[in-house]
């Protein structure tokens, strides 16, 4: 059980995948540990009859006849073996430092989920015709099939200005690196296609895999490995602030795809409800809001809602 309890310090994605397995194990253990001390001892007492006797199986005699002599030669050369082991333990611990922190590796779905960032505010017209422009770009550079997730009017399901490309590559082989349209490894693929869609003004880009996103975007909200969440009330600070920490992100080894999401530079219509003038014409300032509201933004009627949703 004590082998276990570290993994209930681990957090992410790690965290979600293999707590519930440690819990489970060590639920077991405890169990069988308070059995083996109660049931079994009173289960051998009653069912077992008789003269009983212990016996070691072959496996066992094998196992210690090769086990003894070593055991021996060890205590014969306690100085000579015990400096062996210390020298292994400090060696091993050093080696520990350079493995690196990621308690599982960056699984290969065999798909690239490319995630296309615009300014807020960006009509739906303009968002899908450059998402239109996006595929031709990032269909000339890889091959497979498109995976564009799109509802029945032809624009994204999320908003406008956050837009979804999923790259599904056309080989059964995927996890395979040479077996990448062209013969490119997975890496070298994306590099290129990123080359290509850098050219077009207007979007940011962020490069991973669907399901490691829908993980991130689940747990923290971000659909990035790493974010940095800064919080404040002046968006000015607040952006100043994240342009350092990237400047400071981008000179760590490894890093790619640093972003600092778009908070400033944005539309802002401001209405400031005259009251007096709504009373006279009888009306509330909830009725002139939710009549704003429909105005700038649409609003689902009451009933409708949920068929929507389902057909999205």
């Amino acid at each position: 059980m004590i082998v276990y309890l570290p993994i209930f310090a681990l957090t992410g994605v790690e965290g979600k995948m293999f707590i519930p397995m440690a819990f489970t194990v060590v639920a077991a253990l405890l169990g069988a540990m308070i059995l083996s001390v109660t049931f079994v001892p009173a289960a051998v007492a009653l069912l077992l009859s008789g003269r009983i006797s212990e016996k070691e199986n072959l496996l066992v005699r094998w196992a210690k006849h090769a086990y003894i002599p070593l055991l021996n030669l060890a205590l014969a050369n306690r100085a000579s073996w015990s400096s062996r082991a210390t020298v292994l333990v400090i060696f091993s611990g050093l080696l520990s430092t350079r493995m690196g922190s990621e308690f599982i590796p960056s699984l290969d779905e065999g798909d690239i989920a490319m995630h296309a960032l615009r300014i807020p505010g960006t009509s739906l017209t303009q968002a899908i015709d450059m998402q239109h422009h996006l595929g031709e770009h990032d269909q000339s550079v890889s091959g497979g099939r498109d995976g564009l997730r799109q509802d029945r009017h032809g624009g994204d399901r999320h908003r406008p200005d956050a837009a979804q490309r999923r790259r599904q590559l056309r080989h059964a082989q995927a996890a395979s690196a040479m077996a990448r349209p062209g013969g490119k490894p997975k890496a070298d693929l994306v590099h290129a296609i990123e080359a290509a869609v850098e050219k077009i003004p207007g979007n940011n880009y962020e490069f991973t895999q669907p399901i490691q996103m829908r993980f991130n975007e689940l747990i923290s909200g971000v659909r990035s490995d790493v974010a940095v969440k800064v919080f404040g009330d002046d968006m000015d600070v607040l952006f100043e602030t994240g342009e350092e920490i990237a400047d400071v992100l981008e000179t760590i080894p490894g890093a790619s795809d640093v972003k600092v999401e778009q908070v400033t530079g944005l539309p802002v219509l401001t209405i400031q409800i005259n009251r007096k003038e709504i009373a006279r014409y009888g009306l509330n300032v909830a009725d002139v809001q939710e009549a704003i509201e429909i105005a700038v933004g649409g609003k689902a009627r009451a009933g409708c809602s949920r068929a929507t949703g389902a057909s999205n």
